[in-house]
């Protein structure tokens, strides 16, 4: 609990921070909010022109649209710190964190905190909303749950993703390209459902970097569409829990990478 309440202080103060330039903030905000909503201009002009895709309609392309985007939106908020850890390795600042009696998972988090993301988050909540409304869903209480679930799946997933980069960095810190081809790259093929992707990509999407876990599987439940997978109608319900194992997963390599550290010197 005393863990906790550290975090939400390093919370508070990174907020204040950047509060301080307000201009500065709503600015950035708007920016992200329009630079996601030009992305989505881009699905919408994809359906205008084809009508379906794989018998796919614009709306439920919609639902994994917003689902996807407020998770990865999360993501990027709170695990900032880990998406910038290259850089305290690189300057020697990691040994400074080693030597505080708190955890070193705790202390990146708290490092920083991106609340400019809110736009992303805005535009996703948005377009999510539409294709709720939009959807002839007969949402129930256990469909709701599932939808809140795999949002906090892929924010899960997605943080997991972003843990395993900056656990790259203890060996090289130019290794860091190569995950976000998974993480901002993974966002984009998750936007659409994944049976529109050969067979071999598919496979990646489920069983290396599981994003059809807590997107394609959740969506086909909530839509009550038959998977053209041939998957099982309980994968769907089950999915979300892998993204918080990927994320467990994910931090027991950090504890190696934390182990195979090398001071700088400096």
């Amino acid at each position: 609990m005393d863990s906790i309440k550290l975090y939400f202080k390093y919370l508070k103060l990174n907020i204040e921070s950047q509060l301080q330039y307000k201009a500065s903030f709503i600015m950035m905000s708007i920016g992200h909010f329009l630079i996601t909503f030009i992305d989505f201009l881009g699905i919408w002009v994809l359906f205008q022109r084809f009508g379906s895709l794989k018998g796919f309609t614009f709306p439920e392309a919609a639902l994994f649209y917003g689902i996807v985007h407020i998770a990865f939106s999360i993501t990027e908020a709170w695990t900032r710190g880990f998406d910038t850890f290259h850089k305290l390795v690189r300057i020697g600042d990691f040994d400074r964190i080693l030597l505080r009696p708190r955890t070193t998972v705790l202390q990146i988090l708290g490092h920083d905190f991106q609340i400019m993301r809110v736009g992303r988050f805005a535009q996703g909540l948005v377009v999510l909303i539409w294709a709720v409304k939009t959807l002839n869903v007969k949402w129930t209480f256990g469909k709701t749950l599932l939808l809140i679930g795999s949002i906090i799946g892929g924010n899960f997933l997605f943080s997991g993703l972003i843990v395993l980069q900056a656990t790259l960095s203890f060996w090289s810190v130019q290794s860091l390209e190569i995950v976000n081809s998974f993480t901002y790259g993974g966002v984009e093929a998750a936007q659409y459902p994944i049976s529109i992707y050969k067979s071999w990509f598919r496979k990646i999407l489920i069983y290396v970097i599981p994003l059809a876990t807590i997107n394609y599987f959740p969506v086909i439940s909530i839509l009550g569409k038959t998977d053209s997978l041939n998957y099982p109608s309980w994968m769907g319900w089950v999915s979300p829990f892998f993204g918080f194992i990927f994320f467990i997963l994910s931090l027991q390599i950090w504890k190696i990478g934390v182990k195979h550290y090398t001071s700088t010197g400096s």
